[in-house]
């Protein structure tokens, strides 16, 4: 009776097999293994094949011939053979050894590895998408890094808002009046602010920003918040008017999230335009969109930072916003479907189109 045959039953896992690895690899499927596989396979015969060859043409070579010269020649001829295998092996093994050396370096955190992309086509292929991969994580490593200290900063001066003004009420330097209280309750409203705009950004990085959408006439909501900035506008000495379209269509939307929207659109224009100035909101249809623009007679944008105002934390030099508001506004109108643009130029204004879909 024959013997059961060495390793295990087909199909059956080895035991050395990694845990959680399906067995036979998945990948190979009827085609074998990959190609880079079957080439070092073909390698190793083709080197084995060789030893035997020059084995064989040696052992002939001294039954005939004898003598030390013939040894001599059989030493240098598998010198010759090792040798030129070796540099084979090195030239195959030497871009999996950049890739494992470069992979280490990313694992213990630096994200600037980069390996040669050469060798067989396969490894070239893992070269650059390992490349690609590791400039993505030393970019998103440098944004993380920047957002961490862009927050600290912006928490910073509320927070010293806050402890200041309770020290000194707490040491019996100030009185504790609502003159001295009020300090304390708008750095509070700041912090407030600013948390919830992260909690946004949060929500729309991760996918899950929940739009509360219903029948919502656009019109009468950015009349409503206009009309909640006519104080505001009147403190700066500025004039602040709406012109709504007539017969606008019902819109998809999220009152609360659109509102927000408005309210940060309305907030920048006053905040950059000067006394004696206008800011202008107009609602109005165009083919299949509803299109809302703020426009003012401020400042305007220098050309510089025009092109990264929807970037986080992005803004002037004299701004005393935190830089995430017009961030959080292009993400809530892009998530309706909609589209935020904007123009400007320096001593002209700005104007900012808010566009949604029917």
């Amino acid at each position: 009776m024959m013997g059961r045959g060495w390793g295990p039953p087909p199909g059956r896992r080895p035991p050395w097999w990694p845990e959680g690895e399906p067995f036979p690899p998945r990948r190979w499927g009827r085609r074998g293994p990959p190609p880079f596989v079957r080439r070092l396979g073909c390698f190793l015969f083709a080197i084995l094949a060789a030893a035997v060859l020059v084995g064989t043409v040696i052992g002939g070579l001294v039954a005939q011939l004898g003598g030390w010269p013939v040894a001599v020649l059989a030493i240098v001829l598998v010198a010759l053979l090792l040798a030129v295998a070796g540099s084979a092996a090195r030239r195959m093994t030497r871009p999996m050894d950049s890739l494992i050396d470069a992979a280490a370096r990313i694992e213990s955190g630096d994200y600037s590895a980069q390996v040669p992309e050469s060798g067989p086509r396969d490894l070239r292929s893992v070269a650059r998408a390992f490349n690609q991969m590791s400039a993505r994580l030393k970019a998103s490593d440098e944004q993380r890094r920047g957002f961490l200290a862009e927050l600290a900063h912006e928490f910073r001066t509320p927070l010293t808002v806050i402890r200041g003004q309770a020290e000194a009420i707490a040491d019996g330097v100030y009185p504790g009046d609502s003159a001295h209280v009020s300090p304390i309750l708008d750095a509070t409203e700041t912090l407030d602010r600013l948390v919830e705009d992260l909690r946004t950004l949060v929500l729309t990085d991760a996918g899950n920003l929940v739009l509360h959408k219903e029948p919502t006439d656009l019109g009468a909501l950015a009349a409503d918040t206009v009309e909640s900035f006519k104080t505001q506008a009147e403190a700066a000495h500025l004039t602040l008017t709406v012109e709504v379209a007539d017969n606008l269509p019902a819109l998809e939307l999220d009152p609360a999230r659109v509102r927000s929207v408005l309210g940060n659109l309305l907030s920048n224009a006053i905040r950059h335009t000067p006394a004696g100035g206008a800011v202008k909101v107009g609602v109005g249809a165009s083919g299949n969109e509803v299109v809302v623009t703020v426009a003012d007679t401020g400042d305007g944008i220098s050309p510089e930072l025009l092109p990264h105002v929807f970037e986080r934390f992005v803004k002037g030099a004299d701004s005393p916003g935190s830089g995430l508001g017009l961030a959080i506004a292009h993400d809530i109108v892009t998530a309706h479907g909609g589209k935020l643009e904007i123009e400007s130029a320096v001593g002209s204004g700005t104007s900012v189109r808010a566009t949604f879909l029917k």
